[in-house]
């Protein structure tokens, strides 16, 4: 590796040189598989970033020996991007350098944990989301699921009474969810949605935007959801909105989502905010994106809130076009057109159609 003209020029070939094996996973807006092919084109600025959070591609990489697969590292890296989505080709080489130098420095040579020592491009995930990572990467790697994986399915199946929730794990729970389509695992946990206590329930929904609920579910978390729109308990609607945000059914997505912006508590900046990051998809019909705008504009975060929400958004060319568009309805309410001066200054005008 001490010739200049033999270092990787990516991760990928970097680990391909050492004879590890590789998954590499999303860990932006919600923790999914990224196919390998698809991550090899990102990393050589061929592909914008699928999913970016915060201006930046948030992965984790899973890293293994092939005949050793008990003997595996994770690197959890977060890499910024440039304004079309692309990760900053210096940005990457200097995580490579980086990664080589450590690997030279360190006393085993190998692509472990400590090779992201002292690294600016590394994170922590919070540990619910580590959790959740653990329970997918476990999956993924057919490794057995927690010790604490039983103890909650007992509870999710009645086997426990209702009162012992306190006594679960959270990565039992993650453990759970990450495989609802094991042993009826998604039934029995449609069967104690109706009973679940609230804690448990938006401790799950979280847990839940990682998955994407078969029909039966989908119904099940829906059935909540309407009566959560009519008590007063946004942090329920704002943890639903999350249980419910990767549904494959778009047209069922904006039903429920507009439903939600056509309620009060769409001005609440943890209901509109779980909205704009994680329902982001149904954002591209306009009829839902202008009910969006709106509650955002007359809502409780503020120009503040406005201003970081919509620059989240018009990160990702197809919103920020659609954003735009918008932008010019002549039926926009004067408090959406003050909070787009606010943001842009109040010489912005948007573009003329085309």
């Amino acid at each position: 590796m001490s010739a200049e003209n033999t270092l990787p020029d990516s991760l990928t070939e970097l680990l391909r040189s050492t004879g590890a094996a590789l998954r590499v996973f999303d860990m932006g807006r919600r923790i999914s598989k990224l196919p390998l092919e698809r991550f090899r084109r990102i990393e050589d600025s061929q592909l914008p970033y699928p999913t970016p959070f915060q201006h930046q591609a948030w992965l984790a990489l899973l890293i293994w020996n092939p005949k050793k697969r008990d003997e595996n590292a994770v690197w959890f890296l977060r890499l910024p991007l440039d304004e079309q989505g692309l990760i900053a080709p210096a940005a990457r080489d200097d995580l490579l350098k980086r990664l080589i130098q450590n690997v030279i420095n360190s006393q085993n040579g190998q692509l472990d944990e400590d090779a992201l020592k002292d690294n600016p491009y590394s994170f922590t995930p919070e540990q619910s989301r580590m959790a959740a990572f653990h329970a997918l990467a476990a999956r993924e790697m057919k490794s057995p699921a927690s010790a604490h994986y039983e103890r909650a399915q007992a509870w999710f199946k009645g086997q426990l009474p209702l009162e012992q929730w306190q006594s679960l794990a959270y990565q039992g729970l993650a453990d759970f969810i990450v495989r609802l389509d094991q042993e009826n695992n998604a039934a029995a946990l449609c069967q104690r949605l109706p009973e679940m206590p609230a804690a448990v329930l938006e401790t799950l929904c979280p847990l839940l935007e990682n998955t994407q609920p078969a029909g039966a579910l989908q119904q099940a978390l829906l059935d909540l959801l309407q009566p959560a729109l009519d008590a007063d308990n946004s942090n329920r609607v704002a943890a639903l909105c999350r249980a419910l945000s990767n549904i494959a059914d778009e047209s069922a997505k904006q039903r429920w989502v507009l439903s939600v912006l056509e309620s009060p508590h769409a001005r609440q900046p943890e209901v509109i905010t779980v909205i704009a990051t994680r329902c982001e998809s149904a954002l591209l019909e306009p009829k839902v994106l202008s009910a969006f705008l709106e509650q955002l504009a007359h809502g409780e975060a503020g120009q503040t809130g406005f201003s970081r929400i919509l620059a989240e958004l018009m990160f990702m060319p197809v919103h920020r076009a659609l954003i735009l568009q918008a932008f010019r309805n002549p039926e926009r309410s004067s408090a959406l057109s003050q909070a787009i001066g606010e943001m842009f200054g109040q010489t912005f005008e948007a573009p003329p159609r085309h």
